[in-house]
């Protein structure tokens, strides 16, 4: 089995880094980055600011420590990875908003009062690996929209994605200290099988990366934001490695999940 998620609980460790290439324009309901250069080598990657994406948050437990991100879709809504938070107790689990080092005592601690996942999920590798979670206060910070189920286009290969997170830049497993955002294409679905084989679940994953390696999420990334065009279309998951060649990262396809994540919204 090739699947190694990328929260705290695993060995895996991949990076998220590399500086963020141009992408078409955020809605006008997210602040995009205004970051636009040529890439870099993936451990110096290239930080960026909770102000600029106000809607990617940490995930932490009640002592603070963070183990893997999410992205705000609701006031009173986070979208994360169900691997991330199986088997956790509201007690345990808190949502960090606008705090851009992981070392900061800025921004919005938020309490949680529901966790839900998929009712099919039971390991990131087998495929729905969606969660939402329920703040018990609102975030006063801007949202992000989300891939409609109708909206597949958006996973054509070679659109360029960005990622965001605050795991690990290397494999061995320095932290990234503050916000990192970079930008990977997406990998087409044939291709992704090729590396992963069976575990590879195309009607729930989508792989995004460089065929030659260097760009990619890593341990701590879990739950964060694929954001395509401006809009929250996949949430980290796993992969093989820290961005190795042929190992791209697998993300959870959110546009297969978005009825299920509205109906959570809006509860």
């Amino acid at each position: 089995m090739f699947g190694l998620t990328r929260a705290r609980r695993t060995a895996a460790a991949v990076v998220l880094g590399a500086a963020a290439a141009a992408l078409p324009a955020a809605p006008s309901s997210v602040a995009a980055s205004s970051t636009a250069s040529s890439p870099r080598p993936v451990v110096g990657g290239t930080t960026t600011t909770t102000a600029e994406y106000p809607f990617v948050m940490q995930i932490t437990d009640a002592s603070g420590s963070q183990f893997c991100g999410g992205t705000l879709v609701a006031p009173t809504k986070v979208v994360t990875a169900a691997h991330c938070v199986v088997g956790e107790t509201t007690d345990n689990v808190r949502v960090v908003g606008g705090r851009t080092r992981l070392d900061g005592t800025d921004g919005t601690v938020g309490e949680v009062g529901g966790i839900w996942f998929d009712p099919g999920y039971t390991d990131a590798v087998n495929g729905a690996d969606v969660a939402v979670l329920t703040l018990k206060s609102p975030m006063p910070y801007a949202t992000a929209r989300y891939v409609s189920p109708t909206a597949t286009g958006v996973y054509a290969p070679g659109m360029p994605a960005r990622v965001l997170g605050w795991g690990t830049t290397g494999e061995d497993g320095g932290g990234a200290g503050r916000l990192r955002v970079a930008t990977v294409p997406v990998v087409s679905d044939t291709d992704c099988r090729h590396s992963y084989g069976s575990d590879f679940v195309a009607s729930d994953m989508v792989c995004a990366g460089y065929p030659s390696g260097g760009v990619d999420t890593c341990q701590g990334d879990s739950g964060g934001p694929l954001l395509i065009g401006g809009v929250l279309a996949g949430i980290t998951s796993w992969g093989n490695g820290c961005a190795e060649a042929g190992r791209p990262g697998v993300y959870t396809r959110l546009a297969s999940f978005s009825s299920l994540v509205t109906e959570q919204v809006r509860s």
